[in-house]
């Protein structure tokens, strides 16, 4: 029997940690957010990209989806990392795989909070620069969005906004 996973897919500030947690809770459901899974064992994300680039942090961050996913044995929410399905196609061996099984798989999920890409920049990149562990700046996050929005937009996956109430997302 295949364990079920409801994949939780955006960008930074879109809710995915928040909602999954939630829904995890929820569901009586284990609940695992890529980005902290991967901070206990290699710290800062920041930090690791800046000592081994983003390259070597994506193809980090795939072994552990795999890890996650391979060890499930009870139901389970898994939020992404922001970056995930936009991460480049030859990324690494079986990426393309992986990318196109967790559009399509029946559980995944995007949330946005907005299906307009100007009001949702503005949304993300005020949320994201209240994040005072990011370091981040407007000019670098809007870039990363308007990039990043035209992939999301078209993944095939289920799309919900995420701009009410964490918990009646």
């Amino acid at each position: 029997m295949i364990t079920p996973i409801i994949h939780i897919l955006g960008p930074g500030g879109a809710g995915k940690s928040t909602v999954g947690a939630i829904l995890a809770k929820n569901l009586e459901w284990v609940g695992i957010d890529l980005d902290d899974y991967f901070m206990e064992s290699s710290g800062d994300i920041s930090s690791f990209i800046n000592r081994h680039g983003y390259l070597a942090y994506a193809n980090e961050n795939l072994s552990r989806y795999h890890s996650v996913t391979r060890a499930a044995t009870d139901p389970s929410v898994v939020v992404l990392s922001s970056g995930f399905m936009t991460y480049p196609p030859d990324i690494a061996p079986g990426y393309r795989n992986i990318r196109d099984a967790i559009e399509q798989h029946p559980f995944s999920v995007l949330l946005l909070p907005s299906f307009d890409i100007e009001e949702c920049v503005e949304i993300i990149v005020d949320r994201q620069l209240q994040r005072q562990y990011l370091a981040a700046d407007r000019k670098r996050e809007e870039g990363r969005l308007r990039d990043r929005f035209p992939l999301f937009m078209t993944l095939r996956c289920k799309h919900f906004l995420s701009n009410l109430n964490p918990a009646q997302v």
